[in-house]
């Protein structure tokens, strides 16, 4: 069986009531991933090739800015409209999940909460459209989940900033065309570097001194191209600030966006994550119902059948953290960062172990690249990694629990 050729009917139906606007969003997200990425997926995988032109498509349709303005050139959906995107994209292809996911939740709405007017009028309706693709440069080589030893600087000279410093494992970064951008400001005082002021920035590609590296070569998600990004002396003026006016830059913007996003990303992995695991389950259904052994469909063996089992018991597990956080955002309320954490972690698990199930359940076959599980499998190990390590989540989750 292709990797591709189990029966739509399998995909599971939403616990939720989704109204008849969102029902139809996920039919054309699911019509237009049939025709334009599931022909495609095993070669992009195999090529690591970044799909620009299904990329700009995905504009065209309105979700490369799904939750912004309509009078700045987005669908002027809600979050309930950009979750299911991200769960329907990454259930065909996780790469085209976290590529959309990275551009319209750090990036793009980095901008729209934190950026003046004119910032928003210049740079959401490119990005909205699909024209521009967008990154979220905060993770340095000696600074990951622990952002604040971050050591790119910002020094003020007259009314320019020059920035110096270098980030990596930025998801979209080797081909944006807009990077939020963050760095300590360095004033030349002795106050510790942890203690500095987090400023952000809008860069450009092309500007002088900014240098976006190739692709890395990754386990998984091989569409989507993650890489550096290396700064000498980049000049930037005011404009180009984020979230603070002239003469004084408090830094509280930089910090107070990164713990917001923070949240808003994890949240985004959990959507990735059961839009994974929806795959992975649909293609080990009807595998299971294929695949014959001593004259019998293996379906009808119990181990198979628990299989199967606890594939739909971390479905409808992860699920329900999606839709609460949905149900919550709807209402004007926020995950905490600790309860962001905990979706997080749980979500990322359930998906590498879902995903590993798969492999196993299709024997050698799942071992094959043909299958396509093998795919998700490596796809699925990211998400325990990216966005914090499960190691970080734990953490997280730990100190709002001790500190009540």
């Amino acid at each position: 069986m292709s990797a591709h050729a189990a029966d739509s009917a399998l995909i599971p139906s939403h616990s939720f009531a989704l109204t008849e606007d969102q029902e139809q969003l996920c039919k054309e997200i699911r019509e237009f991933a049939a025709r334009e990425i599931a022909p495609n997926v095993m070669r992009w995988d195999e090529a690591s090739e970044f799909p620009l032109e299904v990329v700009q498509k995905l504009g065209a349709m309105g979700l490369m800015g799904v939750i912004f303005p309509v009078e700045l050139g987005g669908a002027g959906l809600g979050y309930v409209d950009y979750a299911l995107a991200v769960e329907e994209l990454s259930a065909v292809d996780g790469s085209i999940g976290i590529i959309v996911a990275s551009h319209n939740s750090l990036c793009t709405n980095h901008i729209f909460v934190a950026g003046n007017e004119e910032q928003k009028r210049k740079y959401i309706p490119l990005l909205a459209s699909g024209k521009w693709l967008g990154a979220w440069g905060l993770t340095e080589p000696g600074s990951g989940s622990d952002a604040g030893s971050a050591r790119t600087t910002a020094v003020r000279k007259g009314d320019r900033w020059v920035l110096n410093g270098n980030k990596t494992f930025i998801t979209n970064g080797p081909y944006a065309d807009t990077i939020v951008f963050y760095a300590k400001l360095d004033d030349g005082s002795d106050t510790p570097l942890r203690q500095r002021p987090v400023l952000t920035f809008i860069l450009d590609s092309g500007m002088p001194g900014l240098e976006q590296s190739k692709p890395f070569r990754k386990m998984g998600l091989h569409s989507s191209p993650t890489g550096e990004l290396f700064l000498t002396d980049v000049r930037v003026t005011k404009d180009r600030l984020l979230g603070e006016t002239e003469g004084q830059p408090g830094g509280r913007e930089g910090r107070e966006s990164a713990k917001g996003n923070f949240v808003t990303e994890r949240a985004g992995v959990a959507a990735m994550s059961l839009g994974l695991i929806e795959e992975c389950l649909k293609l080990s259904v009807q595998y299971a119902k294929d695949r014959m052994l001593w004259e019998r469909p293996i379906s009808e063996f119990q181990l198979i059948q628990l299989k199967l089992a606890r594939m739909e018991v971390a479905r409808l597990n992860v699920e329900n953290l999606v839709f609460r956080h949905i149900e919550m955002s709807a209402a004007g309320k926020s995950l905490t960062l600790a309860e962001a954490s905990a979706m997080k972690l749980y979500s990322a698990q359930a998906a590498s172990e879902v995903a590993m199930e798969a492999v196993q359940l299709l024997g050698g076959n799942g071992y094959m690249a043909e299958f396509r599980v093998e795919q998700l499998a490596r796809d699925a190990k990211v998400f325990q990694i990216y966005a914090g390590t499960d190691e970080i989540q734990v953490t997280h989750i730990a100190r709002d629990l001790l500190a009540r």
